[in-house]
């Protein structure tokens, strides 16, 4: 079988597998959702690479020394229905690669990333991005359960917050802007400081 070299190698049509993926080399940056191909913005900008640096920062001193952690991007998270246990590598058909994700479960990490739902996604919205975050990702991050999801508009420098509810839906528990502090559900103690967040 010849090695995959180039996006171009592959059918767009076909769904595939995270073992697939795997197998791969691709210069492309590209996620797998639901067995289909996405390619990903190209490389991001200072300005959105400056949120998510003082977001990093923010978030991980304040996890220091417990047993949640950070991870930015490339990360490869693999996602499924929150009703199913750890699938192995062919039954997974949704990889992606949020800008920032926290995880408290330790047994979900492995050497190529974190199989299953972190606890906390956030995504920086680009224009490239919009709509797959918006809609795409934010029904992938509710069927998985991930327990909280920050959506965060640079242009607008505001954060939307969405907290899964008691039937596993997402609810807009909060819209932070300007001067505000963005907190976490998971972890109530942490003031994010937005005027921070977005300085550039």
């Amino acid at each position: 079988m010849p090695k995959i070299t180039h996006i171009e190698q592959l059918d767009l049509n076909k769904i595939y597998n995270y073992a697939d993926y795997l197998t791969w080399r691709l210069n492309d940056a590209i996620e797998l959702i639901k067995g289909k191909i996405m390619l990903m913005s190209p490389a991001p900008n200072v300005g959105h690479q400056t949120i998510e640096r003082n977001l990093i920062i923010e978030i991980g001193n304040h996890l220091k020394g417990k047993k949640c952690q950070v991870f930015p991007a490339p990360f490869d998270v693999r996602l499924y229905d929150r009703k199913k246990s750890i699938l192995n590598s062919q039954d997974i058909h949704t990889v992606v690669q949020p800008d920032l994700c926290v995880i408290c479960n330790p047994e979900l990490l492995d050497t190529q990333g974190c199989n299953g739902a972190p606890d906390w996604i956030i995504e920086i919205l680009s224009k490239g991005n919009s709509k797959r975050e918006m809609q795409i990702k934010y029904q992938l991050y509710q069927e998985a359960g991930v327990q909280e999801y920050w959506l965060v508009y640079p242009e607008q420098q505001a954060i939307h917050q969405f907290v899964l509810d008691d039937n596993g839906h997402y609810q807009l528990r909060n819209m932070y802007a300007e001067d505000d502090k963005a907190m976490p559900t998971l972890f109530p103690d942490l003031a994010i400081d937005l005027t921070e967040v977005f300085e550039e």
